[in-house]
C-alpha cells in the first residue's frame, strides 16, 4: 500500500519534468515561408539560426503570398514572418480574422509600404499620388511592382479599375524584387521617371535617393506593422518554438543594417544574420525569455556556442 503514493509521485515528478517545453515531435521542424522578400529572408535568416541552434531544422520555403496564407491554413506551413498590415489587410480579413490563421506577436513597427519616385522625380512636381494622372506620359504610364499576387499589387489593381488618380489607363508591371529594382536602378541612372513600390525597411532607401508619395493612405494604410502568424494551434502545440516565435522583434535600423551586408557587400544571408548577432548579443535575451533548447536545456548557452 505504501508503494502508491510513492508512484504517483514519480509519476507527477516525470510530467513536471517535461514542463511547459514539452512539444510533440512534429515540432522538431519549423517550417517558414519566404515570398521572396530580402527583409523577410533576413528574419526568417535570424529565426532559422536561432531554431537550429536550440535543436530545432528549420524549413524555409520560397512561396508566393496567397500560398503562404493558404498553406497556414492547411498547416503546411507552420509561421510567416511577414504579415505586413495594412498592406495585406484582405489576407488578414479572410484568414487571421476569419480564425483560419493565428496571430502570434507583431515583429516589426514604423514600416511604410506605398509608391515611390526617385526624388529627381519629387522635385519636378510629383509628390502625391494625384499627382501621377498629369505626368502619364513621363511616366509611359506604367507601375512597377512587385511578385504577381502580392497584396501591394492588388491594391494598384483596384486603383487602376476605379480609375483612381487619373490612372485608369496605366499598366501595372509585375517583378520580383530585385527585377523591380533593378528596373529603378537603371531609370536613375538614365533620369527616367519612374514610380514603383517602395518600402522601410530595405537598403533601397540607401541605394536610391527616392521619396515616397502621400495621398495612397486608403489603399496602403499609413507608418504600419509587421505581424508573426502561425497555423492555427501551433503555440499550443510547439510552445518552446511557439515562445521563440512570439519573442522576436525587430527593429528598423537592425533589418536595414543586415540587408545591407547581403545586398551591398554580397555577404551570405546567414552569415549576415550571424554576424549581426555576434556584435549585438544584448537582444539575446529578450528573444531568448523563456524559451529552452529542444532538449530541456540552457538556450542562451546553446546559441552562443553557435556563435
Amino acid at each position: 500500500m505504501t508503494k502508491l503514493p510513492a508512484l504517483l509521485l514519480a509519476a507527477a515528478l516525470a510530467l513536471a519534468g517535461k514542463g511547459v517545453h514539452a512539444e510533440d515531435a512534429a515540432c522538431a521542424t519549423v517550417k517558414l515561408a519566404d515570398p521572396g522578400w530580402t527583409d523577410i529572408a533576413v528574419t526568417n535568416g535570424i529565426a532559422s539560426f536561432l531554431l537550429d541552434s536550440l535543436g530545432y531544422q528549420a524549413k524555409v520555403d520560397t512561396l508566393s503570398v496567397p500560398i503562404i496564407y493558404g498553406g497556414l491554413r492547411d498547416g503546411q506551413v507552420d509561421a510567416f514572418l511577414g504579415n505586413w498590415m495594412p498592406a495585406q489587410q484582405s489576407y488578414h480579413d479572410k484568414f487571421v480574422a476569419s480564425g483560419q490563421v493565428q496571430r502570434l506577436a507583431k515583429n516589426l513597427d514604423g514600416t511604410e509600404f506605398t509608391l515611390a519616385v526617385p526624388t529627381y522625380v519629387w522635385n519636378a512636381g510629383v509628390r502625391s499620388f494625384a499627382d501621377l494622372g498629369r505626368h502619364a506620359g513621363q511616366f509611359e504610364h506604367k507601375l512597377y511592382g512587385i511578385g504577381s499576387g502580392a497584396p501591394a499589387n492588388q491594391s494598384i489593381e483596384k486603383m487602376i479599375a476605379a480609375n483612381e488618380f487619373g490612372l485608369g489607363d496605366w499598366k501595372l508591371v509585375e517583378s520580383g524584387e530585385q527585377a523591380m529594382l533593378a528596373e529603378v536602378g537603371r531609370a536613375v541612372k538614365r533620369g527616367r521617371w519612374i514610380v514603383f513600390l517602395g518600402w522601410t525597411p530595405h537598403p533601397m532607401n540607401v541605394q536610391y535617393d527616392m521619396k515616397y508619395l502621400s495621398g495612397g493612405d486608403r489603399y496602403f494604410g499609413a507608418s504600419g506593422s509587421v505581424y508573426t502568424l502561425t497555423r492555427k494551434g501551433y503555440a499550443e502545440q510547439c510552445p518552446n518554438s511557439g515562445r521563440l516565435l512570439a519573442n522576436l522583434a525587430f527593429e528598423l535600423p537592425m533589418e536595414n543594417a543586415i540587408m545591407a551586408d547581403i545586398l551591398e557587400k554580397n555577404v551570405a544571408n546567414p552569415d549576415a544574420v550571424k554576424g549581426w548577432i555576434k556584435a549585438n548579443p544584448q537582444v539575446l535575451g529578450k528573444w531568448l525569455d523563456g524559451v529552452k533548447s529542444r532538449d530541456g536545456g540552457d538556450a542562451l548557452a546553446a546559441v552562443q556556442a553557435r556563435l
